[in-house]
Protein backbone atom coordinates (compact mmCIF):
# COMPACT_ATOMS: atom_id res chain seq x y z
CA UNK A 1 0.00 0.00 0.00
CA UNK A 2 1.05 3.58 -0.63
CA UNK A 3 1.27 6.56 1.73
CA UNK A 4 -0.36 9.98 1.25
CA UNK A 5 0.37 13.47 2.56
CA UNK A 6 -2.69 15.74 2.46
CA UNK A 7 -2.83 19.55 2.64
CA UNK A 8 -5.67 22.05 2.96
CA UNK A 9 -5.20 25.82 2.77
CA UNK A 10 -6.84 29.10 1.81
CA UNK A 11 -5.40 31.09 -1.10
CA UNK A 12 -6.45 34.65 -1.92
CA UNK A 13 -8.03 34.62 -5.38
CA UNK A 14 -5.66 37.38 -6.50
CA UNK A 15 -2.72 35.08 -5.63
CA UNK A 16 -3.90 31.96 -7.49
CA UNK A 17 -1.47 32.50 -10.38
CA UNK A 18 1.45 32.86 -7.95
CA UNK A 19 0.23 29.80 -6.05
CA UNK A 20 0.08 27.75 -9.26
CA UNK A 21 3.69 28.73 -10.05
CA UNK A 22 4.75 27.65 -6.56
CA UNK A 23 2.76 24.40 -6.85
CA UNK A 24 4.23 23.59 -10.26
CA UNK A 25 7.76 24.17 -8.95
CA UNK A 26 7.09 22.19 -5.77
CA UNK A 27 5.46 19.32 -7.63
CA UNK A 28 8.44 19.02 -9.95
CA UNK A 29 10.81 18.83 -6.98
CA UNK A 30 8.65 16.29 -5.11
CA UNK A 31 8.39 14.08 -8.20
CA UNK A 32 12.13 14.28 -8.93
CA UNK A 33 12.81 13.12 -5.39
CA UNK A 34 10.50 10.12 -5.71
CA UNK A 35 6.86 11.08 -5.10
CA UNK A 36 4.54 9.00 -7.28
CA UNK A 37 1.93 11.73 -7.71
CA UNK A 38 1.47 15.38 -6.78
CA UNK A 39 -2.03 16.90 -7.08
CA UNK A 40 -3.31 20.43 -6.40
CA UNK A 41 -7.06 21.14 -6.50
CA UNK A 42 -9.03 24.36 -6.10
CA UNK A 43 -12.48 24.26 -4.50
CA UNK A 44 -15.33 24.08 -6.99
CA UNK A 45 -18.26 22.73 -4.96
CA UNK A 46 -17.36 23.41 -1.33
CA UNK A 47 -19.87 25.08 0.96
CA UNK A 48 -19.61 26.15 4.59
CA UNK A 49 -21.10 23.56 6.91
CA UNK A 50 -23.16 23.82 10.06
CA UNK A 51 -20.59 22.05 12.23
CA UNK A 52 -17.45 21.79 10.12
CA UNK A 53 -16.30 22.14 6.52
CA UNK A 54 -13.28 22.97 4.41
CA UNK A 55 -14.06 26.73 4.50
CA UNK A 56 -14.45 26.65 8.27
CA UNK A 57 -11.29 24.61 8.77
CA UNK A 58 -9.12 27.24 7.05
CA UNK A 59 -11.14 30.23 8.32
CA UNK A 60 -11.88 31.15 4.71
CA UNK A 61 -12.25 34.85 3.94
CA UNK A 62 -14.57 36.17 1.21
CA UNK A 63 -11.71 36.87 -1.21
CA UNK A 64 -10.14 33.41 -0.84
CA UNK A 65 -10.59 29.92 -2.21
CA UNK A 66 -9.85 26.54 -0.58
CA UNK A 67 -7.02 24.46 -2.04
CA UNK A 68 -6.84 20.72 -1.34
CA UNK A 69 -3.64 18.91 -2.28
CA UNK A 70 -2.03 15.55 -1.87
CA UNK A 71 1.21 13.76 -2.58
CA UNK A 72 1.41 9.97 -3.05
CA UNK A 73 4.43 7.84 -2.12
CA UNK A 74 5.28 4.13 -2.26
CA UNK A 75 5.38 3.86 1.54
CA UNK A 76 5.79 5.85 4.76
CA UNK A 77 9.52 5.08 4.75
CA UNK A 78 9.88 6.34 1.18
CA UNK A 79 7.85 9.46 2.06
CA UNK A 80 10.20 10.24 4.94
CA UNK A 81 13.20 9.96 2.58
CA UNK A 82 11.52 12.11 -0.08
CA UNK A 83 10.59 14.81 2.44
CA UNK A 84 14.12 14.93 3.79
CA UNK A 85 15.44 15.55 0.27
CA UNK A 86 12.70 18.05 -0.58
CA UNK A 87 13.36 20.12 2.55
CA UNK A 88 17.05 20.35 1.62
CA UNK A 89 16.45 21.11 -2.07
CA UNK A 90 17.83 24.60 -2.82
CA UNK A 91 15.18 25.18 -5.50
CA UNK A 92 12.57 25.47 -2.75
CA UNK A 93 14.66 27.50 -0.32
CA UNK A 94 12.86 30.82 -0.71
CA UNK A 95 9.44 29.16 -0.90
CA UNK A 96 9.80 27.93 2.67
CA UNK A 97 9.83 31.53 3.96
CA UNK A 98 6.32 32.20 5.39
CA UNK A 99 6.62 35.88 4.40
CA UNK A 100 7.01 34.92 0.73
CA UNK A 101 4.13 32.45 0.46
CA UNK A 102 1.10 33.49 -1.64
CA UNK A 103 -1.18 32.33 1.19
CA UNK A 104 -1.41 32.44 4.99
CA UNK A 105 0.61 29.42 6.13
CA UNK A 106 -0.81 29.71 9.64
CA UNK A 107 -4.21 28.55 8.36
CA UNK A 108 -2.81 25.62 6.40
CA UNK A 109 -3.06 22.12 7.83
CA UNK A 110 -1.59 18.83 6.69
CA UNK A 111 -0.91 15.29 7.72
CA UNK A 112 0.30 11.88 6.62
CA UNK A 113 -2.22 9.14 5.90
CA UNK A 114 -1.95 5.38 5.59
CA UNK A 115 -4.56 4.15 3.10
CA UNK A 116 -6.97 1.51 4.36
CA UNK A 117 -8.42 0.81 0.91
CA UNK A 118 -7.06 1.23 -2.61
CA UNK A 119 -9.17 0.21 -5.61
Amino acid sequence: MSYVDGFVLAVPRKNLTAYKRLARKSGKVWREHGALAYVECVADDVKPGKVTSFPQAVKLKTDEVVVFSWVVYKSRAQRDKVLEKVMKDPRLGDTMDPKKLPFDGMRMFWGGFKPILEL
